[in-house]
């Protein structure tokens, strides 16, 4: 049966593109608890603007965000090929090992440290591992909730939307179905993931949350436009991968999926 599975094109195909799906959102979820500000990456000015009478507003961003195009551009790639059944399973598994994984984070984090490891790095500005490897991995339960829950709700909008507009387009406007679902997938993520964690945990404002999210997606918003050109790139080296009859016979599938 192994064989079988590793010698087709179309299941090697699926364990590819689920492998990079399923690792950059469990990556992302990891590495959130960073923020950081994209104006001193890029070496630019801070922006400090005001929006919604909120002022001080810059481009600070969790690196959740690196990753998160990927998923999305995956998420895009297997809806195209598997459908919408194939989002869904790997979403649900994503979610699940998401979860396990920040489990056994707070599992590891309860074991008693030994007392040489935990002051091993203090000549490196760390006088006390166990407290930083908490700050780290030990991020608040209504954090993971609320990320969960966005990028739950988001796959399924961003399968859903780009299913209905292949539906009209055909295999057409590859760009118009892979963007527009993306953008209204990201939106959703930011809102919910926002409101949930900000407005209803950390008790931000109205007000302070919308720009926050406005902020957040301004910059998820572009990068989908600028990822554009990657989705040529990737169904271009799939249909040389696969063929163009069995690519084709594939799509028409996944349309019922």
């Amino acid at each position: 049966m192994i064989h079988h599975i590793v010698k087709d094109k179309s299941s090697r195909l699926f364990i590819i593109l689920a492998g990079f799906f399923i690792a950059n959102a469990v990556i992302a979820e990891i590495i959130g608890v960073k923020i950081f500000s994209l104006e001193s990456t890029l070496g630019i000015e801070k922006a400090n603007f005001t929006l919604l009478g909120e002022s001080g507003l810059a481009f600070d961003l969790s690196v959740g965000v690196l990753p998160w195009p990927v998923v999305f551009i995956m998420t895009d790639i297997i809806n195209e090929y598997y459908g919408v059944r194939g989002v869904r399973f790997l979403s649900v598994l994503t979610a699940g090992l998401i979860s396990f994984a920040f489990f056994v984070f707070y599992f590891s984090i309860s074991m008693a440290p030994a007392d040489w490891w935990q002051v091993s790095q203090t000549d490196k500005g760390v006088p006390d591992m166990q407290a930083a490897y908490t700050q780290i991995l030990g991020q608040g339960m209504n954090i993971i909730i609320a990320s969960l829950t966005a990028f739950l709700v988001g796959q399924l909008t961003d399968a859903t939307v780009f299913r209905q507009i292949k539906r009209f387009t055909g295999e057409k406007r590859i760009w118009m179905r892979a963007t527009v679902s993306t953008l209204f997938s990201q939106l959703i993520d930011t809102v919910v993931v926002s409101y949930i964690y900000l407005y209803f945990s950390l008790g931000f404002s109205f007000p302070r949350v919308t720009a926050i999210a406005m902020v957040g997606y301004t910059y998820k918003f572009t990068i989908a436009i600028l990822c554009t050109p990657l989705i040529y790139l990737i169904h271009y080296l799939i249909e040389r991968y696969l063929g163009r009859e069995r690519a084709a016979s594939m799509k028409q599938a996944a349309l019922g999926l």
